[in-house]
């Protein structure tokens, strides 16, 4: 033992820290997903392949060997979507992020004009989805819509979701101060936690704003509330400047990283499409 305490050496310190770090954001992640229930099962397959080997149980130790053989994949696979989701927030680092391009001043105004078209379309309790991209790229989502490349204003914001236009059954992704594409589809959350009443409009911010970094409004047709999701949860916004005072805070360039801004997810029976 005092063999032990002597040969330990700073280095030795520094590799368990950042191990420890390694499994606690690993944990974070898997956390209140269906990949703890994944986990799970791959433990109890390490437990019955010991007890396999403990009571020679050949041809059982052999398929468990065999399998162990391929781990590497089948943790590829069935982890694909937090593994995914786990690389995009690395790449969302302050390490890897470059500053903005689009101007304050083009900025504001994006934003003036995002505002000033949901208020509208809640007024008029018609349902949307807008998309602002941030520093994930979207163009793997994009390119299932309908490109368009216009400059963003109100008005045409509001003409994309009129029940008459083709694109209003889909997401509007805004790039820089410009829209991107229109009719897109999202992905679903793979949330659990989600209660059966919410619609599938909110069922695919929450999914995207789980995969990116992006800022997903909400417009519901049945009720006219404007929800914003981000980072994996949603908030509720009950007026127009409460809204604008929101997504200057998160586009503003003093802003904290994504990962330490505080979200609270409201009662769940206004979730609805």
């Amino acid at each position: 033992m005092r063999t032990l305490i002597e040969s330990f050496r700073l280095r030795d310190a520094v590799d368990i820290m950042v191990v420890a770090a390694v499994l606690y954001r690993v944990f974070v992640m898997f956390k209140e997903s269906r990949a703890i229930q994944l986990l799970l099962g791959l433990g109890g397959l390490m437990v019955a392949s010991f007890a396999a080997r403990r009571f020679e149980l050949f041809s059982t130790s052999w398929l468990f060997e065999n399998f162990w053989s391929f781990w590497v994949l089948a943790l590829i696979v069935l982890f694909q979507p937090e593994l995914r989701r786990a690389l995009a927030q690395l790449g969302q680092s302050r390490l890897f992020q470059g500053m903005t391009l689009v101007a304050r001043e083009q900025q504001s105004h994006l934003l003036d004009d995002v505002v000033k078209a949901a208020d509208a379309l809640a007024s008029k309790r018609i349902g949307a989805l807008l998309v602002l991209e941030r520093s994930t790229g979207l163009g793997n989502y994009a390119e299932l819509g309908v490109p368009l490349d216009a400059l963003a204003s109100a008005d045409l914001l509001v003409s994309l979701f009129l029940p008459y236009s083709p694109l209003h059954d889909g997401a509007v992704f805004i790039r820089g101060d410009r829209i991107a594409a229109a009719g897109c589809f999202l992905p679903l959350s793979r949330n659990t936690q989600l209660g059966r009443n919410m619609g599938t409009r909110h069922r695919a911010a929450l999914g995207l704003a789980e995969e990116t970094d992006a800022v997903v409004l909400v417009v519901s047709e049945e009720t006219g509330r404007i929800s914003l999701a981000m980072g994996g949860h949603m908030e509720t916004l009950l007026d127009r400047d409460s809204l604008r005072r929101r997504l200057g805070d998160l586009f503003s360039r003093e802003e904290a990283p994504a990962e330490r801004v505080h979200w609270w997810v409201p009662a769940r029976g206004w979730l609805r499409k």
